[in-house]
């Protein structure tokens, strides 16, 4: 199967797609190919919300585990499929459940907020749940007596609490990819490109988003982009970004902040592995329903929110 043309490789993934009456979902920090096969792509809370929208029966999740399961909380009756079971969350992996458990004892009167890059069971002891798009509008719906902990995103918790103007207590995570953006580097390509404007994803340290033009999402990112006059962006977020980016903007000019910001666990599927996945439907995302209840309620407070 490797040595399969890759034109013949599309071809299987789309006709075994149609058999199992599936759809296919690539975050955009997925390979340009991967991207490109998908029925959708987005961030992670999009393509879960277009899984429990689609009356597909399978949903082949090219992202990440913590999408993946995010996808399964919303549309438990659904087969939610990731291609590649080793792709995880540094991130996600920081906020282990016994070290959130030994923390809630320690804070026992806390709101809760768990970024949507957290693992099912960590949403499962939350009071809310928020993506990097919606974190402030939902810290300001809680009230302003009430202590707030972030999990796990310290950068993304230190930009909601200045926009939100609220006291958080961030847990000490970070998404390498992301937090590997320097000040300096930013400095060094804005010398070469003095006309570009600076968009960045919040996940980025505060000293990166302090010399931002626009701080927001995936999502926020390419819309700002598309929608702006100017011809000339230098982008703070994982590279595979600049496909959707240039896609939509075929007139406009975009540079990396730095050449260092790849997902290793986004790039690991492959065209070959989504076939695989149709074919055996494996592996499976399944998560247990005791978590899943408690951990849609976060998610369904979020929605109503925003």
């Amino acid at each position: 199967m490797d040595n399969q043309p890759k034109e013949n490789l599309i071809k299987e993934i789309f006709s075994w797609k149609e058999k199992r009456e599936a759809i296919i979902l690539a975050h955009v920090y997925q390979p340009d190919e991967i991207q490109d096969i998908a029925d959708f792509t987005g961030d992670s809370l999009f393509l879960s919300q277009q899984a429990a929208k689609t009356q597909a029966k399978v949903i082949v999740f090219c992202g990440v585990q913590f999408m993946a399961e995010t996808a399964s909380i919303l549309s438990p009756e659904k087969i939610i499929l990731l291609p590649e079971i080793k792709a995880g969350c540094p991130l996600s992996d920081m906020a282990p459940i016994e070290k959130v458990k030994k923390k809630l004892k320690e804070l026992p009167k806390v709101a809760i907020i768990s970024y949507v890059n957290s693992s099912a069971v960590v949403k499962s002891l939350s009071d809310y749940c928020c993506t990097s798009a919606n974190a402030v509008q939902i810290v300001q719906t809680i009230p302003a007596e009430k202590d707030i902990l972030f999990i796990p995103d310290k950068n993304l918790a230190d930009f909601t609490a200045r926009k939100a103007k609220r006291n958080i207590i961030p847990w000490q995570g970070y998404c390498p990819v992301h937090n590997i953006l320097t000040k300096e580097d930013v400095i060094k390509v804005k010398k070469l490109h003095p006309q570009a404007l600076l968009l960045v994803h919040p996940e980025c340290r505060p000293e990166v988003c302090n010399l931002a033009d626009y701080i927001g999402s995936t999502r926020g990112i390419i819309e700002f982009a598309s929608n702006n006059p100017a011809k000339e962006y230098i982008i703070g977020t994982e590279l595979g970004i600049f496909h959707p980016l240039k896609k939509n903007n075929p007139n406009k000019q975009f540079f990396p902040a730095s050449e260092k910001m790849i997902c290793k666990d986004m790039k690991l599927i492959t065209l070959e592995k989504v076939l695989h996945s149709l074919k055996k439907l494996e592996p499976r995302i399944i998560v247990p329903e005791n978590i899943r209840k408690k951990s849609l309620k976060a998610l369904n407070r979020m929605i109503e929110i925003t």
